[in-house]
């Protein structure tokens, strides 16, 4: 599957607000490296929604890939990315964690991962180990829309979501 396309100038697919000229695509072209844990998330995120999947095999540390390739995450159906919220993010060393929510939508349902991921600093380098993933609820009408805009689900996302 062929990378998507995004113009330097559009927001940026993490949901930082930067333009990702500005944000993840120095990272997704090698240019620097992610400075910290949830800066590497985010741009994992990004690339994960633009098809990036050597950027994502490249930042996964080689010890935790388990066989995992380039053309494995390729394979298959790929989800529909709506949105990242990053709850937490903390650094300590030489490792670090970001609990996030990565919201999409596949076949018609909205789902979410729901996960702490774990990140180890190697030559100046940060790289995903592994993660833990949780349950989430789906969002009821009257909780934050899961996009950000401070405005309740049913007034926002929640009918283009769940039709």
């Amino acid at each position: 599957m062929a990378s998507m396309e995004i113009d330097a100038k559009s927001n940026c697919p993490c949901g930082s607000g930067k333009q990702y000229s500005q944000c993840c695509q120095p990272y997704h072209q090698h240019q620097i490296p992610a400075p910290t844990p949830e800066a590497l998330m985010r741009s994992r995120y990004a690339a994960f929604v633009l098809h990036l999947f050597g950027y994502l095999e490249k930042t996964h540390h080689p010890d935790f890939r388990h066989g995992l390739t380039a053309t494995s995450l390729a394979q298959g159906k790929q989800p529909d990315w709506l949105t990242l919220n990053v709850i937490s993010s903390e650094q300590q060393d030489c490792r670090g964690t970001v609990l996030f929510k990565a919201w999409y939508k596949i076949d018609g349902k909205l789902d979410a991962i729901y996960e702490q991921s774990n990140f180890l600093l190697v030559d100046k380098h940060w790289f995903y180990t592994d993660g833990e993933q949780y349950q989430t609820a789906l969002p009821k009408r009257n909780d934050s829309c899961i996009c950000g805009s401070g405005r309740k689900f049913k007034l926002c996302c929640m009918n283009k979501l769940l039709r």
